[in-house]
């Protein structure tokens, strides 16, 4: 069976992990990670206190060497949900770095600390080596490597178990469709609990042997450094590339950066036409996006050589089935840009089950395909666009079947606003009446609701302006940069 990482099992000198000035290369990555994983070996899960710090990179790879689940956890979480994980996911041990205080549902647990790791920018080591570790077994596809929590919006965070074989089967996938090899090197600033940071953004550099330098927190001057010396990827959440595309008029330097990137991604939530827009006029780069869940990992793509159309998620990975099925749980076949349908998934990147909730998997899947909630059209080539969540984004208005996202992209064109949000409400009249949520670019002088109708009337259709608009001074956002709906109506 071949390794999960193999430029640590060949003990590869290239660069692996740099966070800030401390370095790991793939030997040294794979003695320091070898040496915990001894530690943690015959645990029955472990918690990584993930900060993003080479640490918890360590620590992660630990445990995926030991065979032992690894339940990445959010160091923001507060201490109800933390509660919550710790008990649902009952780790024998917590994983973090020196020094570093645990709050009371880690800290009653038994701690193994990373220990100071890394070579830093004078070539001085942190520590002494410790020498090779022992090599471990490959382990089971179907075992057990993560155990991520979900976001919780609908209750207590669910925790997803992610097999081994759905990290291999989307990271092997993306590198088709990316391109993506060795001489990569990914450059970004994402946390390191979720998919996107972790499994994407470090164990995918890992297992193509390539790179990743990660800022410790985003700004515009640490993309510009990477890209600049040397780093060919960026990865980064919508919030990011907004202020990317809001530094650009004056950052002449960033867009001499960015313009020599090989790859711009943007995920885990859609990324609004117009900042689109302004980062191509600047750079001559197109980002690109796809589509995953905490559950699912990767499902669709724009590809490195496709068409990099905005608004879109692309075409399904390699070794992914994707349906859009009707209110009735019909297929929809028809490829026509129009018609609304929930997304369902099949594929060896799924997860095997909610931990400790049965009732939570089984209702989450229908005849073996997984049921996402997320609402999207396919254009006649093919290209997923998602217009929002079943649940909050499908607005039903006067007999249409409207998306939210669509309309939102609509109104972020327009000059006087800076950002918007749409839901829906009950109407006695149409059913639901489509609510536009704006934050105005200028909040002395805000579009009127008048003006905001009249303009995604003429760029969409009449049923699909807004009826009713409410003006805000910000929209509530969570920690990747998704607009928290629930809390607008709350």
């Amino acid at each position: 069976m071949s390794p999960l990482f193999p430029a640590l099992a060949a003990r590869a000198e290239r660069p692996a992990l740099r966070f800030g000035d401390r370095t790991l290369t793939h030997a040294e990555l794979a003695d320091a990670a070898g040496s915990l994983a001894v530690r943690v070996a015959g645990a029955r899960r472990i918690a990584v206190w993930a900060t993003p710090t080479l640490g918890t990179a360590v620590g992660v790879v630990a445990g995926l060497l030991a065979g032992v689940p690894v339940v990445p956890v959010n160091p923001r979480s507060g201490a109800r949900e933390l509660a919550h994980i710790v008990s649902d996911s009952a780790p024998s041990l917590v994983v973090a770095e020196p020094g570093v205080v645990l709050p009371p549902a880690l800290a009653a647990l038994d701690r193994v600390d990373t220990g100071a790791v890394g070579t830093g920018a004078d070539g001085t080591p942190a520590t002494e080596p410790s020498g090779p570790a022992l090599p471990f077994p490959e382990h089971a596809p179907q075992s057990p490597a993560l155990i991520v929590y979900t976001s919780g919006t609908t209750g207590p965070p669910k925790g997803a178990v992610l097999p081994r074989r759905a990290l291999t089967a989307t990271l092997d996938a993306l590198e088709d469709a990316w391109q993506w090899t060795a001489d990569d090197v990914l450059v970004h600033a994402l946390p390191l609990f979720h998919v996107h940071g972790l499994i994407l953004g470090i164990l995918g550099p890992l297992r193509r042997g390539g790179s990743v330098r990660h800022l410790g927190r985003f700004d515009t001057g640490g993309v510009t450094r990477a890209l600049s010396s040397g780093a060919t990827m960026l990865f980064g959440v919508p919030t990011m590339y907004h202020r990317i595309a809001e530094a650009l008029p004056s950052d002449p330097a960033l867009a001499e950066a960015l313009s020599g990137a090989r790859l711009l991604v943007s995920g885990s939530a859609a990324l609004p036409v117009h900042d689109h827009r302004r980062i191509a006029a600047a750079t001559g780069r197109r980002v690109i996006e796809r589509y995953g869940m905490t559950e699912t990992l990767m499902n669709t793509s724009v590809r490195a050589d496709g068409e990099p159309r905005a608004g879109t998620v692309g075409v399904p990975l390699r070794g992914v089935a994707l349906r859009l099925v009707d209110e009735s749980g019909d297929t929809i076949e028809a490829f026509d840009g129009e018609t609304v349908g929930e997304i369902q998934i099949r594929g060896a990147n799924l997860f095997t089950e909610y931990l400790n909730r049965p009732d939570a998997t089984e209702a989450a899947f229908t005849d073996g395909w997984f049921r996402t909630g997320d609402m999207a059209i396919r254009d006649p080539d093919g290209y997923v666009r998602i217009v929002g969540r079943k649940a909050t984004d499908l607005i039903k208005s006067g007999g249409y079947k409207i998306g939210a996202g669509e309309i939102e992209n609509v109104l972020l064109e327009h000059p006087g606003v800076r950002e918007a949000a749409v839901t829906g409400e009950p109407d006695p009249d149409l059913g639901e009446r489509i609510v536009a949520w704006i934050v105005p670019a200028h909040a002395e002088a805000p579009p009127s609701a008048e003006e905001l109708a009249d303009h995604v009337a003429a760029q969409l259709a009449a049923h699909k302006r807004p009826r009713t608009v409410r003006y805000l001074d910000a929209l509530p956002r969570n920690e990747m940069g998704k607009i928290m709906k629930r809390a607008l109506h709350d």
